[in-house]
């Protein structure tokens, strides 16, 4: 099992407002650009922007950063043994799967692992 991308969550009411001043520190145009349930998600470099009313950001709030993983059941396993919490099992989501793990120090992660296309297309991996 191998980290493949880390993300910094950033949260903001409004994604197009947020978005301008990270391209203009980036240089670069968001590589990922979605809906999830109620909220927005862009993906800049290395940052994750959450948008949306308060109220529905705060769902997503119980993680700090966004892992993705080449493959998430190994991870599960690697994460039980070392003592973390599964708070949300496994799911299918529209980049792939994804479960969300507290560690036994208190940190909450989300885990993805993206579908192959994915892997490919922003990270130029076979």
């Amino acid at each position: 099992m191998s980290i493949l991308k880390t993300y910094a969550r950033l949260w903001a009411d409004d994604l197009d407002r947020a978005l301008p001043l990270l391209e203009q520190l980036t240089g670069e145009q968001p590589h990922l650009r979605m809906t999830f349930e109620s909220v927005g998600l862009a993906a800049v470099r290395d940052f994750l922007v959450i948008a949306g009313p308060a109220e529905e950001r705060e769902k997503y709030s119980h993680a700090s950063a966004t892992v993705v993983v080449d493959d998430l059941d190994a991870l599960q396993t690697t994460l039980e043994s070392a003592g973390a919490t599964i708070t949300s099992p496994a799911t299918d989501g529209p980049t792939g799967r994804f479960l969300y793990a507290r560690h036994v120090d208190g940190a909450g992660i989300e885990y993805v692992e993206w579908k192959p296309e994915l892997v490919r297309r922003l990270l130029q991996l076979p």
